[in-house]
């Protein structure tokens, strides 16, 4: 499948969830990464007037989310985030932003992503993501 069938796939699986709500769409994937985007919009903002850091946070982490599970070890029921961490270096105020996420680690009790948020019309930084995910395992049968 090609990165562009695999980004489709993708935004079709997201539509009904918290990425498809607020816009988030993937715009490619391959081995240990994934891409997407998001239109800035006004009720994406914070009162001040800067895109709410909860927009940058919801795009990284969906991209290292959809990354970590399309890196699942075979036999692996799941995953959930243990812990992450966000650096704002900047804002955008309209058009878009970008995020490119890629794995750092992929073990088989967690696996470790970085992401970085970038405004897609200058290509200046906005936020350098990084969380940790614990791989989820069958229950052992009783």
């Amino acid at each position: 499948m090609t990165a562009p069938d695999v980004a489709n796939q993708l935004n079709e699986m997201s539509r009904a969830f918290l990425p498809g709500l607020l816009g988030v769409r993937f715009t490619a994937a391959g081995e240990n990464w994934i891409e997407a985007d998001l239109e800035v919009r006004r009720d994406l903002m914070a009162p001040n007037g800067f895109l709410h850091a909860g927009t940058v946070v919801t795009l990284a982490d969906t991209c290292c989310g959809v990354g970590c599970a399309r890196s699942l070890p075979g036999g692996a029921t799941g995953f959930t985030t243990i812990e992450l961490k966000s650096n704002f270096l900047g804002t955008a105020k309209e058009g878009a932003i970008a995020c490119r996420a890629t794995a750092g680690h992929l073990g088989r009790t967690t696996q470790l992503w970085d992401a970085v948020v970038t405004n897609k019309e200058n290509g200046r930084t906005i936020a350098l993501f990084r969380c940790t995910q614990l791989v989820l395992w069958p229950k052992p049968a009783a």
